[in-house]
């Protein structure tokens, strides 16, 4: 490598490693902000759930406390992975195979940890990245899967991404669920988690004080390090993600936002 290539490769990693340290202080400041002043508790109730989850480990890093604590009362809760996951390693289609494998079996050992029956957990397989530009039958056919499982389970609460969680799956993952919810005229409450948008979008430009008023505060201080073992269950993932993004997630709460069914 010659010293040109070099010096481009070096401020290549300076620059990516300095925007990765930004978006973690503006990520933690509003995470802390959210806790500590914008949010209110949410108390913990006995209403089964569903989660759905565009790839596998979004619903571990964002409700795997929630879950833990309905599993240890003994509350059902199931959980739908709407995509195959195989995006997150690049586009070599031999090691996406692989990957599609890996992170299902990661899924089904971390949800184990957090207490949900492999018999409740489903897999819709679509191919990851797609979910936003489905066609009008593919779409509708996704429709139909999930007011399926909400019609079978009749859930008392849904969990789903937040409606600008900056990823195109998950933001399709929660326009797919609320078009089911109305299709299937069921009374439901609808909690939105955030994944990705502290991480992505910066107050005031696409995150607004009004997406994050009202937001609510789910202890998990009792099943805390069944989380943290949860999510050391997703290696395939942890080593892909950037510096300093699992650490919100470590937090000895959980943030939700709740959204009219």
């Amino acid at each position: 490598m010659n010293n040109k290539k070099a010096l481009m490769l070096l401020e290549k990693i300076i620059s990516k490693s300095l925007l990765n340290q930004m978006q973690y202080i503006h990520c933690s400041l509003v995470s802390w902000w959210i806790l500590r002043w914008g949010s209110q508790p949410l108390k913990f109730s006995e209403k089964s759930v569903i989660v759905f989850s565009p790839h596998q480990d979004d619903e571990t890093f964002a409700c795997g406390g929630m879950i833990a604590r309905k599993r240890e009362q003994g509350i059902p809760v199931a959980v739908t992975f709407l995509t195959d996951g195989r995006g997150s390693h690049g586009s070599d289609p031999h090691i996406q195979n692989q990957i599609i494998h890996i992170r299902q079996q990661e899924s089904l050992t971390a949800l184990n940890i957090l207490g949900v029956n492999t018999s409740e957990i489903h897999f819709f397989n679509q191919r990851d990245g797609s979910l936003s530009g489905l066609n009008i039958a593919a779409r509708q056919e996704v429709i139909n899967q999930i007011s399926q499982l909400l019609q079978f389970y009749q859930p008392g609460e849904v969990y789903v991404p937040h409606r600008k969680d900056c990823h195109q799956d998950h933001e399709a993952t929660y326009n797919l669920v609320k078009e089911a919810i109305s299709q299937c005229k069921i009374t439901v409450d609808i909690f939105q988690y955030p994944v990705w948008v502290f991480w992505r979008s910066p107050l005031f430009i696409l995150l607004k004080l009004q997406d994050i008023a009202a937001a609510y505060r789910f202890s998990i201080t009792s099943v805390k390090e069944k989380k943290e073992k949860a999510i050391a269950a997703y290696p395939s993932q942890i080593q892909m993600l950037p510096h300093g993004f699992i650490k919100r997630f470590l937090n000895s709460d959980e943030i939700f936002f709740k959204s009219e069914s």
